[in-house]
């Protein structure tokens, strides 16, 4: 027989048992759909978690204030506010590997604009904030060097700030009140999204630092302190380094003794996207062994079915070596029936995979992350699976002895 005609009796044998055939394959269609289903779900995850932190800016460090014993009492970080703008332009002049840096004075305000009024959260900064988070203009303009020094009265709005102020119209050259004060609106920013901790980005106030202070008010004695300094390392730099010149530099600044704690916290978002995907891989590995898990239990039912199709079809293989028929045609053919479920349950795994993670990414809101690779791989270890286990009832049926294959009843 050629490879063509064991193909086809083998195609035959899998359709004149349908039933059988299907039921044998649904243990490689759930192991390969969940395999699927997993890897993609892993993959819009990771994706999801480096988004949220790419949004909060590149090659960023914060700096926060706080870390400070009081009457042996040790406070949190921001508790005291330690840093000043001179540390954040000390940092962005002394520290090379530095892009930019801006100061941060963050909080809650109510903002009103003509019979509209929307409490939101308030951001006042230095002109490099938005380079700093690589945060666009949508619309309009951002302020200028001259504005931030000078306290102008100028604001820039996100957009969901400017769709509750104003639905219907363009916000730019609008004004909007702050404790009574105006503001002309400037700029409309481009869309951020949530945050990590699932805070929306766009629900924000943009004004400059010297003007948010005048606004908001500060105590004549820390007019020139701040909660955070955020910092911009230059790409190829490395942030821990960077990380520990800044924290040794603002050590001499704060003239503290060598064994004196920090009085401010470096933060490393690098760090923290890779502690999140790391965690989110290794839970997608698991979930991925869990499901190979039941791939190999798919097969071991292909095992299964193949020996009691070889007992049942014991005097048909007989006549057929009896006639002519190869060992080799008899060990393909019953391979090519093991391939042959396990490469449709792939198959069929596959698409009712992509169907789940379809599902889930949808509800979850993820992107909807398929590999090429993995879809390969599902399909070639399914594959692999029905070589594997099919091979030894293959050759089973193909070492039967004509005479006595006959005979038996």
């Amino acid at each position: 027989m050629n490879p063509l005609e064991t193909i086809h009796t083998a195609v035959m044998a899998l359709r004149n048992h349908r039933l059988r055939s299907g039921l044998t394959a649904l243990g490689i269609i759930i192991g390969t759909s969940a395999t699927i289903a997993m890897l993609a779900v892993g993959a819009g995850a990771r994706a999801q978690v480096a988004a949220q932190v790419q949004s909060l800016g590149s090659n960023l460090l914060i700096v926060v204030s706080g870390n400070v014993n009081q009457s042996g009492v040790r406070l949190g970080a921001g508790a005291v506010p330690t840093l000043t703008d001179e540390d954040a332009a000390a940092i962005g002049q002394e520290v090379p590997s530095v892009q930019v840096t801006s100061s941060l004075v963050s909080g809650k305000i109510q903002i009103v604009a003509e019979a509209a009024n929307w409490a939101t959260n308030i951001y006042t900064v230095d002109v490099g904030y938005l380079e700093v988070r690589d945060w666009g203009v949508e619309s309009g303009r951002s302020f200028e060097p001259d504005e931030a020094k000078a306290g102008a009265q100028v604001a820039l709005l996100g957009q969901t700030v400017a769709k509750q102020l104003f639905p219907d119209v363009d916000p730019i050259g609008r004004e909007v009140r702050i404790k009574n004060v105006p503001f002309k609106v400037i700029g409309m920013l481009a869309k951020k999204g949530q945050s990590t901790g699932g805070q929306d980005q766009d629900d924000a106030l943009i004004v400059p630092l010297n003007t948010g202070r005048r606004v908001l008010g500060s105590n004549q004695a820390k007019s020139r302190s701040i909660a955070a300094i955020l910092v911009k390392v230059r790409d190829g730099e490395s942030m821990v380094q960077t990380s520990e010149d800044a924290e040794v530099l603002l050590r001499q600044r704060h003239r503290l003794a060598p064994l004196q704690d920090n009085d401010f916290t470096i933060r490393n978002l690098s760090a923290i996207t890779e502690a999140r995907e790391a965690g989110v891989r290794t839970l997608s590995i698991l979930l991925a062994s869990v499901a190979l898990v039941s791939l190999v239990t798919g097969g071991i039912g292909i095992l299964n079915i193949m020996l009691v199709s070889v007992t049942e079809r014991t005097k048909e293989i007989g006549i057929r070596l009896a006639v002519g028929a190869r060992r080799r045609d008899i060990l393909l053919q019953f391979l090519f029936e093991a391939v042959g479920l396990s490469v449709f349950g792939g198959v069929a795994g596959v698409i009712l995979g992509l169907l789940a993670a379809f599902g889930f990414a949808h509800v979850a809101d993820w992107s909807l992350i398929v590999e090429p690779w993995a879809v390969a791989s599902a399909v070639v270890f399914s594959m692999l699976v029905g070589i594997l286990f099919g091979w030894y009832p293959a050759l089973r049926a193909s070492r039967l002895a004509p005479i006595e294959a006959i005979r038996t009843v």
